[in-house]
């Protein structure tokens, strides 16, 4: 009886072990994306309401296609953008982008970003992943959709290739917004 017990004590050890050592591997290799959903801010209510609307069109097509996608980020605001900006440079983990404050579609209501929700419930970042199993990826089949919908895809741009981030620029630059120029809504 006492071996038993040993032999069941040890087996849980090791299947502590065995998840303790996946969880800091899973942490270890997390894309350099953060989910951070939260519809209860009001950043949903200070996108441009095309935007807005395409986003929606968005979610409806995918779910249609069986494809889960979650929305990480929309409005932007400045501060938010200098702490991104300095991720990689003056502070802690990787550079994930290269607009400094004023410098993003996301800090004037025109941009959003995008996961995936993989059948087990997790967001992921894995633009290979094709959880509706039809041969492409759920990722590549979302920017299609968006692209239909009027939305530029951060995946075309020729240097820093931005796979989760979508825009509506209205035709404005960056300099224009920055000088107050505004899409109509």
């Amino acid at each position: 009886m006492k071996h038993l017990k040993k032999d069941f004590v040890a087996w849980v050890i090791v299947v502590l072990f065995v998840m303790m050592v996946f969880t800091i591997y899973h942490q270890m290799n997390q894309n350099r994306y953060e989910y951070i959903e939260n519809k209860d801010d009001d950043s949903y209510e200070q996108l441009h309401p095309i935007v807005s609307e395409k986003m929606e069109e968005l979610l409806d097509k995918a779910t249609k296609q069986n494809i889960h996608v979650v929305i990480t980020e929309t409005v932007r605001t400045m501060e938010k953008q200098e702490e991104l900006y300095a991720q990689g440079r003056s502070s802690e983990g990787n550079i994930i982008t290269y607009a400094q404050a004023g410098e993003s579609y996301h800090n004037y209501g025109l941009a959003i970003d995008f996961a995936i929700e993989n059948s087990q419930g997790d967001v992921i970042w894995d633009t290979s992943y094709d959880g509706n199993n039809n041969g492409k990826s759920d990722w590549l089949e979302v920017a299609d959709i968006a692209k239909e919908l009027g939305f530029e895809w951060g995946g075309d741009w020729p240097n820093f290739k931005d796979f989760p981030h979508l825009q509506m620029s209205f035709g404005l630059s960056i300099e224009e917004l920055k000088k107050g120029k505004r899409p109509l809504k």
